[in-house]
């Protein structure tokens, strides 16, 4: 299976594993220590905070390179999304790096990171529609 194959697998909860890569992503939102802020802290402390800020804005959101998702998240939390999806770690960044500024823009939708309540239902409203 192709690189695109094993994305859209992953993402539509496929035979990419796992619940897909909406779900993984989901996941590591929840888990994150400070939800959904904790997550953006991580890529601005990276230097890449002018990419994670246009995700939250209101205005276009700036693209994100497989490697910077790489080295936001680490080699650790890559890894592990990789085995979930059964897909390699590369295609695990690939696929994080087109989904997660779509899910955060999604969860912040007046340009402002919500308390952690409000994105978890936000979340799982947004995973039911992608998993229909």
């Amino acid at each position: 299976m192709g690189m695109l194959g094993q994305l859209a697998g992953g993402l539509l909860g496929g035979s990419g594993g796992a619940g897909g890569l909406a779900n993984v992503l989901f996941g590591l939102i929840q888990n994150q220590p400070g939800g959904l802020a904790g997550l953006v802290q991580s890529f601005q402390s990276k230097g890449l905070g002018d990419i994670v800020n246009s995700w939250v804005s209101n205005g276009p959101n700036q693209p994100i390179s497989p490697d910077q998702v790489h080295s936001a998240l680490g080699s650790n939390t890559i890894n592990d999304i990789a085995a979930k999806l059964g897909v390699s770690p590369q295609t695990a960044s690939s696929g994080l790096s087109q989904l997660l500024p779509q899910m955060v823009d999604k969860l912040t939708p007046n340009g402002q990171i919500p308390d952690h309540s409000s994105v978890l239902s936000s979340g799982l409203s947004m995973l039911e529609g992608l998993l229909k």
